[in-house]
This record gives structure tokens, C-alpha cells and sequence, in this order.
């Protein structure tokens, strides 16, 4: 465990989840069943699975997107609380896309996959920044004393000083997935929810992006929870790993659940992790959606 996880053992979690139950829509089933997790701040946890297996869901309940069908989830000791999306965004795609999915819970940074903007986006790129302010507050966004210093401070965090005044729409994948780091940390949130955030990134932007991420936590003590088919670009970096498949779990250490035994019970079929260097490979995971890569799901 990372040094900075290791001294907030004694505080209140940041995350708490008691018996947590999830079904699919409309009758779809039971994604998973009685699950309980406590983050502590400066925590790293990845959340790993096939796809279909509930991760992402597993956010959207967090955030507050999603109800869950049994359990409870706090956040900083207080329940959670349904989000409710901004105004401007129902009229706004391209605001809604830059300013996620809630302004719920100001402790939570959240972090999506990344989606390219279209290529004629107006805003800036220190106005997507700026929306981790602005984004939370009622109303059309107004720009505060003090605010321009500070998304100024944050474009230098996540290296974007140079293209803070372009268009948002004309920047590569890897330029604009640092902008979504920046607005999810504006506010130095408790708990940084990741969504796949390195997916269709190439090896050096991944690198940049989780720098950052682990950067913040260890300057602020925020908890991770870091939501990935890859384990390999954060590896060195993760506390623990909750790993979901078939409607059952694991959590431990990354020695702990990245066993050939393990996964193999946990998916009830043979699976295999090969070590190749510093990287691992997870060989013969079952299919759950049909799209699914077999190697490579960790």
C-alpha cells in the first residue's frame, strides 16, 4: 500500500458500500450481490472485469446516476444523494459532454472514457477546465473572482498551458482527455471516480494521463477508485484491486487477486495470468458480451 494510503487507515472512508445489490434493466438479472468496499483517502483501488460485468455501473450508483437495488453507499461519512444534471446541458451537447454526467456530490471528480469532441466544439480548452468550477453552479456559468487563477494553475498541472486558449474541438484524443483530468480535480475532490480513462489513449499520453492522477492523490489524499480492462499502465501504482466477474468478486492486493487460481474460481472456467516483464496477461477470460477481447482483460 502506497505511503499515503497507508497513514489515512485511521480516517473516516471516503467511500462506503454496505451490501450493495445490482440488477440489470428491465429485468435483465442480477449483476452482483452483496458488496461491501471501504476506500480510505489516498487510496488506490483499479476495478477490473469482462465487459457487462457491472463496473461502470458501479460508478453511475456511486455518483448517484443509478440506484442501487440493495444497499447503501456513503460518501464522506454522509449518504449519497441523487444527482441532478445542469440546466444548460438538456439544450447544450457539446456543454454536457464537457461537464460530465452530474454536480452532485462536489467530494466526487469523475473522470469518463475518452470521446473525441466534434471538430467545430467552440469552447476553449481552459473553458472545459473551467467547468469543474462553473459546472456546479446553478444557472447559466458566471465566472468568479479567483477563477481564472486558478483554471490557469490547473492547465499548468496537467501540462496544457500552451493549448489553454485553442478550441477544444481541433485537439488530439490525448490533449483533451488532460482536460478532463483538470475539470474532475478543479475542486480537489475526496473521491476520483475513473471511467476507463485511458482507453483509445496511446502509450505516452496513458502514462501522462495516470501521472496526473497519481500526482493529485498524493498531493491531496484523494481516493481512486480506477475502472479498467488494462491493468498494466497503473500497476506500480495500485493499493488493491476489486475484481468483478460472473456476478461474484474479489478484492486484495494486486498479488493477491491476479492469481491463475483465483480468477479461475472466480469465473468459474480456466484462466491463466502470464507474467511477460513487468506486464501481466490475462489468458481465456470467459466472454459476457460478445464484443469482449479474451486476452489482455488485465
Amino acid at each position: 500500500m502506497t505511503a499515503t494510503a497507508d497513514a489515512s487507515q485511521g480516517a473516516v472512508p471516503v467511500l462506503q458500500i454496505r451490501g450493495a445489490e445490482l440488477h440489470r434493466p428491465h429485468g435483465g438479472g442480477e449483476l452482483w450481490s452483496g458488496l461491501d468496499l471501504d476506500v480510505h483517502p489516498g487510496e488506490f483501488i483499479a476495478v477490473l472485469g469482462p465487459s457487462g460485468s457491472g463496473k461502470t455501473t458501479l460508478l453511475r450508483s456511486i455518483l448517484g446516476l443509478q440506484e442501487l437495488s440493495a444497499g447503501e453507499i456513503r460518501v464522506a461519512g454522509a449518504p449519497l444523494r441523487q444527482a441532478q444534471g445542469p440546466d444548460r446541458g438538456a439544450r447544450d451537447p457539446a456543454f454536457r459532454q464537457a461537464q460530465g454526467p452530474t454536480r452532485g456530490n462536489p467530494r466526487i471528480g469523475y473522470i469518463p472514457q475518452q470521446r473525441p469532441y466534434p471538430p467545430d466544439t467552440a469552447m476553449r480548452a481552459r473553458d472545459v477546465i473551467a467547468l469543474g468550477l462553473q459546472g456546479r453552479r446553478f444557472g447559466f456559468p458566471v465566472p468568479h473572482r479567483g477563477d481564472h487563477a486558478r483554471v490557469d494553475e490547473m492547465l499548468a498541472e496537467v501540462g496544457a498551458t500552451h493549448y489553454g486558449n485553442r478550441r477544444v474541438g481541433a485537439l488530439s484524443g490525448g490533449e483533451q482527455q488532460r482536460l478532463r483530468v483538470g475539470q474532475a480535480l478543479m475542486d480537489h475532490p475526496a473521491l476520483l471516480l475513473c471511467d476507463e480513462p485511458l482507453s483509445n489513449l496511446d502509450l505516452a499520453n496513458q502514462q501522462g494521463v495516470t501521472e496526473i492522477i497519481d500526482r493529485q492523490r498524493r498531493k491531496h489524499g484523494a481516493a481512486v477508485l480506477f475502472v479498467t480492462h488494462d491493468i498494466n499502465p497503473i500497476l506500480g501504482r495500485v493499493d488493491r484491486i476489486l475484481y468483478i466477474a460472473g456476478g461474484r468478486f474479489m478484492l486484495g492486493t494486486p498479488d493477491e487477486v491476479l492469481q491463475t487460481r483465483v480468477l479461475t474460481d472466480l469465473y468459474g472456467a480456466p484462466v491463466f495470468v502470464l507474467r511477460a516483464g513487468d506486464r501481466l496477461i490475462v489468458v481465456g477470460v470467459p466472454d459476457v458480451e460478445p464484443h469482449h477481447d479474451h486476452e489482455g482483460a488485465a
